[in-house]
């Protein structure tokens, strides 16, 4: 027994101290140049995942992200708290359309980055990724959780 609670505690000492999001999906975000982008993203929808976000994560895979998920239009407020790499955010109302993008916010940060208005989701890629794919305001992003 004794044995078995050790290797328990080890288990548990070696997890990571942040773990992923519940859900994974991919979005597409369309462009005003007709080009789709696609991004494997990790799902933030309860308030603990959104709590932890990417916080204590070294790296991204380019094509990755997480998707915020507030449920209604609200005004949204975020911060870099404990997040090592910079991070490019999109503001998305109900409809999928970004109205907003926060460009490379700072890591570790504690500055509050305020939504530009009342929206629905906040996508976070890699800092960066917003220029150099040219996603503006008014591109549009494709996933299930956006009614057009």
């Amino acid at each position: 027994m004794r044995a078995w609670l050790r290797m328990v505690a080890l288990i548990l000492f070696l997890a990571p101290a942040t773990a992923p999001a519940a859900g994974t999906g991919t979005l597409a975000i369309h462009g005003a140049d007709g080009q789709d982008h696609v991004f494997s993203v990790e799902l933030a929808s309860t308030d603990a995942e959104r709590e932890v976000g990417l916080m204590n994560r070294p790296a991204m895979a380019a094509d990755h992200g997480m998707l915020f998920d507030f449920g209604t239009d609200q005004p949204i407020y975020m911060w870099m708290k404990n997040t090592l790499i910079p991070l490019d955010m999109l503001f998305i109302d109900r409809t999928g359309k970004i109205v907003g993008i926060a460009a490379r916010a700072v890591p570790l940060s504690e500055e509050v980055i305020a939504s530009p208005g009342p929206i629905r989701a906040v996508l976070e890629l890699n800092g960066g990724t917003a220029e150099r794919l040219h996603i503006a305001v008014g591109d549009t992003v494709r996933h299930q959780m956006f009614k057009p």
